[in-house]
């Protein structure tokens, strides 16, 4: 006998909870690549809702105590047997064994989930946490290195351009049970990136440090702190993701305290320094409490790339809608300190409190839509209006010539915002079933986004360079770029409607 573990999810209905029951069951291996699996509930017919899959799977039930039977199926579309068929047909097998797995069941409770929430939420915060901080970077590496802030910013994209891509291979080893690994890997990339960025003294040694080496320690960890949370999930994914992306808004505000503080009393190579002992902190207790819903790696070989998902109309919509949306979010983040510098006329300080401002109000503006969602309306319908509420807050922008209206647009804007960065991960989450893609295909959604968040930022820098220092131009690009990612995220929530 050799089993090999896949999760199957069979959504019944919407009104069952299918986190009552598992079994394993065990097929030959030597029989047949295909067989049908149906669930009964006790009554003389079982429930007509089958899947044709391939070898051993592990079915998660609705029901409390199912009566599962594999049958030999030579006809791949044929799904829908009587119990009599079913007795008749599986004489051709060996008997199933199936066991018990309460780990495998336990959703939304328990120590062992919530620690998960902990450990993604602490991952969010050496990375993503870490890039909001770029702004404290921003000033003394041009004055540092003599460069220009055009120059400065596109380290910063390099590294949000690495976070994302790099998804869809930590996404594919998470899949085949290299969580570990990318757990130290990623979080030992951050740290090197971090302590030698403290050293830097010349331009292409900083992008090479804080570009290249801490991007690519982002993205070994991205997916899989997504995934993590999700898989561990269900009723309450869109705000236990929420909590986890906190990290984000709080890790920007962690870190410029930090700078603060040591600046008139340290170097700011011991500054960084500083901020490199603090993610360190977090690695540890990351490594101590991270455990991925299985550890073990499948034993069937899978490509890279999970192309059927784009044979799905929804799954690419909404992949295209992600893309437009990450490629004008990000926008307002580069360039708030600009705007408040050269348009409201603010002095450094104040525009340090404009980024704090952006970053504070992440902390609602990602835990309370995600508990609308989880509560009400679910986390596809609660994403759509924050999507269109953030392009029309960027054409807002373009009104804007005092710092209480400003600050008015940034509080906004940082809701919105937030809440998009939120709840796309836990929307994605909920279109695969099956648990043993859900990395590829979510870093697949990553990979193609980077190259959104890549070239976003500088194309706007180039608009306002073309109007001689004017936001304008930068402005309708954000705004017409969101709003398209709206109207393909829209489309992609009919066709789910439909399905």
């Amino acid at each position: 006998m050799r089993r090999i573990s896949t999760i199957v999810v069979l959504q019944l209905t919407p009104n069952i909870d299918f986190s009552d029951c598992v079994c394993l069951i065990d097929v030959p291996h030597d029989a047949f690549m295909s067989y049908s699996v149906c669930v009964s509930f006790g009554s003389e017919e079982p429930n007509p809702t089958c899947m044709t899959i391939s070898y051993s799977v592990t079915v998660i039930s609705a029901a409390p105590s199912p009566s599962t039977e594999i049958v030999r199926n030579n006809n791949p579309e044929s799904h829908i047997h009587s119990m009599s068929q079913l007795s008749k047909e599986s004489t051709d097998l060996s008997p199933p064994q199936v066991h018990s797995r309460p780990e495998d069941i336990i959703f939304d409770r328990g120590i062992v989930a919530w620690s998960q929430v902990l450990v993604s939420h602490l991952l969010v915060i050496n990375g993503f946490g870490y890039m909001s901080s770029f702004g404290l970077f921003q000033s003394h590496w041009e004055m540092a290195l003599g460069r220009s802030a055009s120059d400065i910013a596109w380290v910063g994209s390099i590294q949000l351009f690495l976070l994302f891509f790099v998804g869809a291979l930590s996404g594919r080893a998470m899949d085949e049970g290299y969580f570990r690994s990318l757990i130290i890997s990623g979080s030992s990339l951050q740290l090197l990136g971090v302590f030698t960025t403290s050293a830097v003294t010349k331009y292409w040694q900083l992008v090479l440090s804080q570009g290249v080496v801490q991007g690519l320690g982002n993205g070994l960890l991205f997916t899989p702190l997504v995934t993590l949370v999700s898989v561990y999930f269900m009723k309450k994914r869109a705000f236990a993701l929420g909590i986890a992306a906190c990290g984000a808004p709080v890790g920007g505000m962690i870190f410029p305290v930090i700078a603060r503080q040591l600046q008139n009393n340290a170097s700011f190579g011991w500054v960084v320094r500083t901020m490199g002992f603090v993610i360190f902190c977090n690695a540890v207790i990351i490594l101590v409490l991270a455990r991925p819903r299985s550890t073990t790696p499948n034993l069937v070989p899978r490509p890279l790339v999970e192309y059927g998902a784009f044979k799905e109309l929804r799954y690419t919509l909404f992949t295209t809608g992600i893309f437009f949306t990450l490629w004008g979010v990000y926008t307002a983040y580069f360039y708030t300190a600009t705007f408040g510098r050269d348009v409201i006329h603010d002095s450094s300080s104040s525009s340090l409190t404009l980024l704090m401002i952006l970053n504070g109000v992440g902390i609602p503006g990602r835990l309370i839509p995600a508990l609308i969602a989880d509560r009400y309306f679910g986390a596809f319908n609660t994403l759509l209006p924050f999507v269109f509420g953030t392009g029309v807050m960027l054409y807002c922008w373009i009104a804007i010539s005092s710092f209480e209206g400003f600050v008015a647009f940034l509080v906004v804007f940082g809701i919105c915002s937030n809440a998009v960065q939120t709840l796309f991960p836990s929307t994605l989450a909920g279109f695969t079933t099956d648990i043993s893609k859900m990395g590829a295909r979510t870093g697949m959604v990553f990979t193609i986004g980077s190259v959104a968040c890549l070239t976003g930022a500088p194309i706007a820098g180039a608009l306002i360079e073309r109007e001689r220092g004017g936001y304008l131009g930068m402005q309708v690009f954000g705004g017409t770029t969101v709003c398209l990612g709206f109207a393909f995220l829209l489309a992609a929530r009919l066709c789910t409607d439909k399905a």
